[in-house]
């Protein structure tokens, strides 16, 4: 009982703060929208797709590569008007391509620095999700990063569903971070964008008058040539532990520094009963890692580490208020 009602006190004290407090102004999100284009293609089959588009440059829209795939004609829309792209930059591997749109009468955003990202940053993302005319806007918090290629993949609470991809992925002070690109399978998906370094690093490569068509985006490789972060989703989703802590491992060895990895062979240790291990390993984690936070308080709380306990939700009510009182109800069902 006493555990329970010093959590109680700790989250009222703290309170729960949300994007309610801190929403970036409605000015601003106004803004934004005015430079987020639908983009709208014709298949080689006769198929119709949608996607969207930031303009991140004079005359220039990012988008995602697959987006453009198998197209027979590719339209930018914007303002009641549709534009038909001039050229095209390309890096399918991570599916980012830039449209060159002549005449195209919108304002460029500002980009942003991804290297300077951090656990639990706000985030918002301007997109078209499905039929909507006007582009919706969604809010959440990065929830992991994962080094690649020189930069890092986000993930993000900030959802997005079919019509959405390329769409923008802003900063608190609507800088663009990044492109939303892909989820992964099941229920409870996770949404994962290209960094706006790589955006950077394609206005300065060639372009080409018609899209390639032959590239294939590195969420679209075969299962063992994919990066370790998709990797890790099935076997956790469906609580295949072993091949979990398999996978985790071998990320591990090869990305020592990388936080994902030494969170994901923690939790297999924690399910396969190696709590000794798995706390150590949480441990480990960047002290900003929500997931390891909620996971090690957990353990702290079978151990009967109750001080501990407290300790660590503090800290998580401080990040992520709505993940810190997932275990109040635990606790309330002990008192009981």
């Amino acid at each position: 009982m006493r555990i329970y009602q010093s959590l109680c006190v700790l989250l009222t004290l703290v309170g729960l703060p949300s994007w309610a407090d801190a929403e970036p102004p409605a000015e601003l999100i106004f803004a934004l929208k005015g430079s987020i284009v639908k983009i709208h293609t014709v298949t080689k089959s006769g198929g119709h797709g949608i996607g969207s588009g930031v303009v991140v440059a004079e005359n220039l829209v990012a988008t995602n590569c697959h987006v453009l795939a198998d197209a027979n004609g590719i339209n930018v829309a914007a303002r009641g008007e549709t534009y038909a792209p001039v050229s095209v930059r390309e890096d399918w591997r991570h599916d980012i391509c830039v449209l060159r749109v002549e005449y195209l009468p919108l304002k460029p955003v500002v980009l942003g620095d991804d290297e300077q990202l951090q656990y639990e940053q706000d985030v918002f993302a301007i997109g078209f999700p499905g039929g909507p005319p006007k582009p919706q806007t969604t809010f959440g918090t990065i929830k992991a990063l994962y080094p690649l290629d020189d930069a890092a993949i986000i993930r993000t609470s900030s959802s997005f569903v079919l019509g959405a991809s390329g769409s923008a992925l802003f900063d608190s002070e609507g800088k663009l971070i990044g492109l939303n690109t892909f989820k992964s399978p099941g229920r409870h998906s996770y949404y994962y964008s290209m960094p706006v370094k790589w955006i950077k690093a394609l206005l300065q490569a060639p372009e080409t008058e018609h899209v390639s068509q032959n590239g294939r985006p590195l969420w679209d490789a075969p299962e063992n040539q994919r990066p370790y972060l998709m990797r890790v989703v099935i076997p956790m989703q469906n609580e295949e532990w072993h091949d979990l802590l398999r996978i985790a491992s071998e990320w591990a060895v090869q990305e020592p520094q990388t936080v994902e990895a030494i969170y994901y062979k923690a939790l297999a240790e924690e399910h396969l009963g190696d709590l000794k291990a798995a706390d150590a390993l949480y441990r480990q984690a960047n002290p900003r890692h929500s997931a390891s936070l909620l996971a090690d308080a957990r353990i702290a709380r079978q151990q009967g580490e109750s001080n501990r306990m407290l300790t660590l939700l503090s800290q998580l009510q401080s990040l992520a208020p709505d993940m810190a009182q997932e275990l109040v109800p635990q606790e309330a069902g002990l008192a009981q």
